[in-house]
Parts: C-alpha cells; sequence; structure tokens
C-alpha cells in the first residue's frame, strides 16, 4: 500500500489526459465535436450562424486561439479560403497546418455536388472542388462525426474509449433522428423553392424538393432590382411554394419577391444558433423541418 501512496506523498502528480483544444471553423462543428467530446474538449468556434461564412477575417483573436490549437476542424472545399490560411500561418502552430493530424476538413468525408465542369470569374463565387456546404444532409453528418471521432482519438489516445463511446451514442441518436425527419419532411418532396444562395443544395439533394431560381444573379453577388423583376416574371410561368433564405442573408430582397409573389418567405437558421430552437445539430434540423413544412401548410 505504500508503494501507491508514494506518489501522492511526495507531490507527484500522476499523469492525466488533457482536453482537447479545437478550434471549430463554423457553429455546426463546434457543436459536433462537443457532441463527440463531451468534457474532454475545449471547443472554441470561430464565427456565428449570423456571418456568412464566405466572408471572414482573419482577427487577431482567432490567430490567439488558433496558436493553441490541437485540432482545427473547418469544412474545406475552399469555404475557408479567404481567412483560415492566413489564420494557419499566422499561427506559427505546427500542429494545425494543412496535411498533419491536427487539421481536419468535413468536405473531405462525403462526396461533394455541383462540381463545375467549367471555371471562369464570370461565373461568380463560384466553388471549384463542389459545394461547401454539405452539414444540411444528415447522412453526410454522421459520416463527418465517424472520421471526427477516430481524428480525436487519435490525437488524444489516452481518451480513445471516450471519444468511441460518445461517436457511438452519437450515432445511434443521429440515425434515429434522421429515419424520423425523414418521415416527417415526406409533404416537401418536390417542393419547388427560390432560395438566396446555394447554400441549401445539400437539403434540397436529401428531401428531394426543388431548386427553381436564386435571388444571387450569380453566386456571391447580391440581389438586383433588375434579376429580382425577372425572378418575379418567370414565377408566373414557374411557381415556387416559398423563397427561403439562411439566417445571416438580407431579408429585403427575399421579402420583395414573396410579397410580390404571393408565397411565404422562409427564414431558416442554416446552422446551430441561427434561430433559438437550433441550439445544436438536432435543434438545428428540427427547426429547419418545422419551418419548412409550415410553408407548405
Amino acid at each position: 500500500m505504500r508503494i501507491f501512496l508514494l506518489p501522492m506523498l511526495l507531490g507527484i502528480a500522476l499523469p492525466v489526459s488533457a482536453a482537447l483544444n479545437i478550434f471549430a471553423c463554423t457553429p455546426e462543428w463546434g457543436a459536433l465535436a462537443t457532441e463527440l467530446g463531451g468534457d474532454k474538449v475545449n471547443v472554441y468556434t470561430a464565427t456565428t450562424a449570423l456571418q456568412d461564412p464566405h466572408r471572414i477575417e482573419a482577427r487577431p483573436s482567432l490567430i490567439a486561439r488558433a496558436r493553441s490549437a490541437d485540432l482545427i476542424v473547418c469544412t474545406g472545399a475552399e469555404l475557408e479560403i479567404g481567412w483560415l490560411p492566413l489564420v494557419q500561418t499566422q499561427s506559427g502552430n505546427p500542429r494545425v497546418q494543412v496535411g498533419q493530424t491536427g487539421y481536419f476538413e468535413a468536405a473531405n468525408q462525403v462526396p461533394l455536388l455541383e462540381k463545375p465542369a467549367r471555371l471562369d470569374r464570370s461565373m461568380g463565387d463560384v466553388h471549384p472542388t463542389g459545394n461547401p456546404h454539405v452539414h444540411l444532409d444528415p447522412r453526410n453528418i454522421a459520416r463527418i462525426a465517424a472520421a471526427l471521432g477516430e481524428r480525436m482519438a487519435k490525437l488524444n489516445p489516452g481518451e480513445a474509449t471516450h471519444f468511441g463511446a460518445r461517436t457511438k451514442s452519437f450515432l445511434e441518436r443521429w440515425r434515429a433522428a434522421s429515419a424520423r425527419w425523414e418521415k416527417e419532411a415526406a409533404p416537401l418532396k418536390g417542393m419547388p423553392l427560390v432560395v438566396y444562395h446555394r447554400n441549401l443544395t445539400y437539403l434540397i439533394h436529401w428531401l428531394g424538393m426543388r431548386e427553381v431560381a436564386a435571388l444571387e444573379p450569380k453566386p456571391g453577388l447580391p440581389p438586383t432590382t433588375a434579376h429580382l423583376s425577372e425572378l418575379l416574371a418567370g414565377l408566373r410561368q414557374n411557381p415556387a411554394k416559398a423563397v427561403v433564405r439562411a439566417a445571416y442573408n438580407d431579408p429585403r430582397a427575399a421579402e420583395w419577391l414573396a410579397e410580390r409573389a404571393g408565397i411565404p418567405s422562409v427564414l431558416v437558421p442554416f446552422t446551430v444558433g441561427g434561430t433559438e430552437t437550433a441550439r445544436d445539430l438536432f435543434g438545428l434540423y428540427d427547426d429547419t423541418l418545422a419551418r419548412l413544412l409550415a410553408a407548405v401548410k
């Protein structure tokens, strides 16, 4: 017994596994890392649901956070191309550079939609590797969660059992919720929508809805009066059931078109924190479907 007490008597701390410091680029990945890590992770989320993820600045506060990160979790597919490389470089943190174990891209874990056949500046802000907004298909979340849980365990092998158990639990709950969502969303199949930006592509693909138009004349360009007038004329021939926008989008163009077309303007949270109900990933999907179903009714 004296052998086991000796380290305590000498004031020597027994080794413990420190929590992983995780830098999440967007709220959905911060929420997922929290689900999988629990009290074994410290999660910092670099952006909010009310910020356009395409237009983030590499602020000194982000650089400071990346400096102490063990793992950066981002979307990839060049969504963060305008700010993340500078944050990584300026942080001076070798653990979280591209190609290192401490850098994780969600888009690498799933098949991407809308890969352009050609690229030129006249097409607007088009992502060359495909649409990066992968988190709005729950099947993608499941794939990403499995890969992220493995990565967290690799970075902190002392807590591998903890991460494995939490990942398994999350995936079980997520698959049950996904089956429920698909059943509840049946009335949305075939629903024609006008979107603001092509950031709902994976949601539309998952639920079998149809995108008939976009408020942006080209990706990344703000709606113009001429374009909105053209959309209104087009909706008389090809009607939509709703105009849908993310919480971070300016509401004015959506409301203008919806009012004149006589259809609802629907705000969806887009990511965790976008509405009061979307407090986690489960709430994100619950609230998104509830708002779309209300438009159908």
